[in-house]
C-alpha cells in the first residue's frame, strides 16, 4: 500500500457573489450601480476608492448598454458581481444575443465627434484588466469585465 500524498497547504479562497435582475430602464441601470457599490462596500471595497470607482463606471456603462442596446420589451437584465480572492468579476447579461459589442482588441469604426454613441466599450477596455463577450444560455449575451484589486 502506498502512503497518501503529502498534504499541501493552500490558502482558502473566499468567493462572494451578488446577483440581481433589474428592469431594462435607465432607473434599473442606476439602481444596479448603486446596489453593486453598496455590496462592494460590505465586502471591504470602500466607497470612493480606486477599485470602487472603476467598478462603478464599469457597472454603469455595461448596465446602460444592456438597457439601450440589449433591451427586449418585458425582459430584465441581470448583474452578477463576484469577488474571488483579489479579482472582482462583473457580469452584465441581457437577452439580445444578436447585438454584440466588438470583441476585445478588434478595431472599431471611429465615432464622429458629435456622435452620441460608440464610445462605451472604450471605457470598459480602458478600465478593466480583462473583458469579453460570452453567450448566455438559453438566450442572450453576457459582457464580463474583471478588475485586479491588488494594483
Amino acid at each position: 500500500m502506498t502512503p497518501p500524498p503529502p498534504a499541501t497547504h493552500q490558502a482558502p479562497v473566499t468567493v462572494r457573489v451578488f446577483t440581481q435582475r433589474f428592469s431594462s430602464t435607465p432607473r434599473g441601470a442606476r439602481l444596479a450601480r448603486r446596489l453593486v457599490l453598496h455590496q462592494l462596500d460590505t465586502w471591504g471595497v470602500p466607497h470612493g476608492g480606486e477599485a470602487s470607482d472603476a467598478a462603478a463606471l464599469l457597472v454603469a456603462e455595461l448596465a446602460a448598454n444592456a438597457v439601450t442596446h440589449g433591451r427586449v420589451p418585458g425582459r430584465d437584465f441581470e448583474v452578477t458581481v463576484k469577488l474571488v480572492g483579489r479579482t472582482l468579476r462583473i457580469e452584465v447579461s441581457d437577452t439580445r444575443g444578436e447585438l454584440r459589442p466588438p470583441v476585445p482588441g478588434v478595431a472599431r469604426p471611429e465615432a464622429g465627434p458629435l456622435a452620441e454613441n460608440g464610445r462605451g466599450m472604450l471605457l470598459v477596455e480602458a478600465l478593466a484588466d480583462r473583458w469579453d463577450v460570452l453567450d448566455r444560455v438559453p438566450v442572450g449575451k453576457t459582457v464580463v469585465a474583471e478588475l485586479d484589486l491588488s494594483r
